[in-house]
Order: C-alpha cells, then sequence, then structure tokens
C-alpha cells in the first residue's frame, strides 16, 4: 500500500488564482470554437447554439442562461460551490466578450480549433473543479436529478448533450458536429485521466 501526501487547504489566493487561470483558459477555447462554429456541451454548447441561430453575442446568453442553475446549486452544494461558480460563470462571460479584443483569430483550421479548443476547455475546467468551483447548468441539474428522481446523472448530462449535437445539425453544417463530437472527447479524455481521486490532494 502506497502512502499519500496529507492533503493540503487551499488558501484563498489560490482559489482565485484557479478561478482567474480557469475562465481565462474556458474563454479562449470557447472563442475558438465560436471562430471555427464549433459547440461543446452542457449551458456553454446550449449558449453557443443560440448565439448561432440568432446572433445574440454568447456572453450575454451564457450568464443568463445559467441563473435558474443556482437555486438547485446551494441545495445540493452548498453556498461556496454557489458563490464560485456564479464568479466563475461571470468571469467567462466577461472573458469570452473581451478575448476577441485581446487577441484576433482572422482564419483557424477546424480540426485544429476542435483539438485545441478541447484541451483549453477541459485543462480550465479541472482548474475550477480541484478548487471547488465549476460553470453551472447541465452538471448541477443532473445531479439534482439524481438525488430527487432516481435519473443516473451521467446519462442525463449525455442525453442534453446529445440533444444539443442533433439540435446543431439544423443550425450548423454535419461537419461541424462531427467536429464538436471529437472536441468533446478530447475535453471529457482530459477530465477523466485527471481529475480522479488520488490524483490530486489539494482541498479547499
Amino acid at each position: 500500500m502506497t502512502d499519500q501526501p496529507p492533503a493540503h487547504k487551499h488558501r484563498l489566493y489560490e482559489d482565485a488564482l484557479a478561478l482567474l487561470i480557469g475562465t481565462l483558459l474556458v474563454a479562449l477555447g470557447l472563442s475558438i470554437y465560436s471562430t471555427a462554429t464549433l459547440l461543446t456541451g452542457s449551458t456553454a454548447g446550449i449558449s453557443l447554439l443560440i448565439q448561432y441561430a440568432t446572433g445574440i453575442p454568447f456572453p450575454i446568453v451564457f450568464f443568463v442562461v445559467n441563473l435558474p442553475f443556482y437555486a438547485l446549486a446551494v441545495g445540493r452544494m452548498g453556498w461556496r460551490f454557489t458563490i464560485a461558480t456564479f464568479i466563475a460563470v461571470g468571469l467567462v462571460s466577461l472573458f469570452a466578450r473581451l478575448t476577441p479584443q485581446w487577441i484576433a483569430i482572422g482564419e483557424i483550421n477546424s480540426l485544429y480549433a476542435s483539438i485545441m479548443g478541447g484541451i483549453l476547455i477541459g485543462t480550465g475546467l479541472l482548474a475550477l473543479f480541484r478548487h471547488r468551483a465549476g460553470l453551472g447548468g447541465v452538471n448541477i441539474l443532473s445531479v439534482y436529478l439524481q438525488d430527487n428522481y432516481g435519473l443516473r446523472a451521467g446519462y442525463v448530462q449525455l442525453a442534453i448533450d446529445a440533444t444539443i449535437m442533433i439540435v446543431a445539425l439544423f443550425v450548423v453544417d454535419a461537419d461541424r458536429v462531427l467536429l464538436s463530437l471529437l472536441g468533446a472527447a478530447v475535453l471529457n479524455f482530459i477530465l477523466a485521466i485527471n481529475h480522479r481521486p488520488g490524483r490530486y490532494v489539494g482541498v479547499s
């Protein structure tokens, strides 16, 4: 049996840096996806889809779409997680609006955008998860439905993300959807191999 190092409580500045770095990475990944007309899952995917269909800017849609889920977050995750998630969603919305002013992406290879966007969003989410924050929305709903109605959270998440991709076929080209699926696989692979017990011992 191998000895594991003791868990160390995160300091406030460490949590703040994780929120800043994580949301910057997610916003950059989403900006790449927006430039390449790609999608991702959860509320970010819903927000991108609404942007493509209506022209309403992603930062506004993303912030508004997440609002109904905070009540569920308080009951399921507690106030600390809810406040951290609210801040994270606000920062992603802000940075997604500012990123095009900081970096101009005139042209990007779609395959590269799919993979690199997935890497950036996955790494950003990993930073948030490890400091007990998230990007709200569908993840919270999935856990709520599992706790109260016995529906498996993973299946709920999968069903919602699949619905996003199916609806996307009516809004964007099929090749964009296929590339989006590749990006989602990259994103989830990063989380699967890094965000699990024994890989990280920091606590908030």
